[in-house]
């Protein structure tokens, strides 16, 4: 069995400026706030941290990722990793990395190409994200045949949860300012519009907010590298239990035959 290197990134929640202003608001026109589909931190949410780790788990992700960076052989098809080049050596029962095209033998409903559920099985398993409960912080692994490739998944990783996470926030923020502007001009009332103005301006700044900071929902603090010793397979450990799992056996049999042989 191949070894395999580990790459890690350590990562800090983002601190939450832009939602100042509307925890303020939170308690007076929170109900308002709501209608339009609106959270100003008034409890009860989800947290962001944890909410963007169970993206990065999820299914959806992880599909548009392996498609987005075009991984799926690196994935599916890789049969080691060469050393002295740094370049990876495709199994060519599967993957023809000159015509790009896949080759596996398989049946029905299975293709020759992977599904994405095919490679969310084993991309979940490739990489980890562990959230340290006494700290909050969060480290983001990813294993593989060869430590570039590994090093290079985290750094993509990080980046598209950040980039994922933005974007849910704005297209969310654009929306409730459109319902809030269509509440506006439906009313007369001075005081309603002075509130549904405040509730667009916090929209505005968590826009604005999200558009000038790459590193929205996680803050890397110490960014990933390319592993020099392998994380696996431990081969020592196998050796041991192989042994121990041989002697069982071993006296298992013995014991057998002397039952055997003291009923005859």
């Amino acid at each position: 069995q191949p070894n395999t290197y580990k790459s890690e990134a350590l990562l800090a929640p983002a601190s939450e400026e832009q939602g100042g202003g509307l925890s303020a608001l939170a308690g007076q026109f929170g109900g308002l706030a709501s209608m339009a589909g609106i959270n100003l931190g008034g409890g009860g949410g989800v947290d962001k941290t944890q909410m963007a780790i169970e993206v990065m788990k999820s299914r959806q992700f992880s599909s548009q990722f392996i498609q987005k960076h075009n991984i799926l052989p690196d994935l599916m098809a890789v049969d080691k990793w060469n050393q002295s080049d740094n370049s990876i050596i495709y199994d060519a029962e599967l993957y023809n990395l000159d015509t790009g095209k896949w080759l596996r033998e398989v049946k029905a409903p299975f293709k020759p190409e992977p599904s994405m559920q095919e490679a969310y099985k084993v991309f979940s398993k490739v990489i980890s994200v562990d959230e340290a409960k006494d700290s909050s912080m969060v480290t983001v692994s990813v294993e593989h045949l060869s430590p570039a490739i590994a090093q290079q998944w985290v750094t993509w990783l990080i980046e598209d949860i950040n980039k994922v996470m933005k974007g849910r926030d704005v297209a969310e923020a654009n929306r409730s300012s459109e319902f809030l502007n269509k509440q506006i001009a439906l009313t007369n009332v001075a005081d309603i519009r002075s509130i549904l103005y405040k509730l667009i301006e916090e929209q505005a700044k968590t826009i604005m907010f999200a558009e000038v900071r790459d590193e929205y929902v996680f803050k890397t603090i110490d960014p990933a590298f390319i592993p020099e010793e392998k994380a696996g397979p431990k081969r020592a450990l196998i050796c041991v239990l192989g042994i121990m799992l041989g002697g069982i056996l071993a006296i298992m049999l013995v014991l057998i035959r002397h039952f055997v042989k003291k009923e005859d």
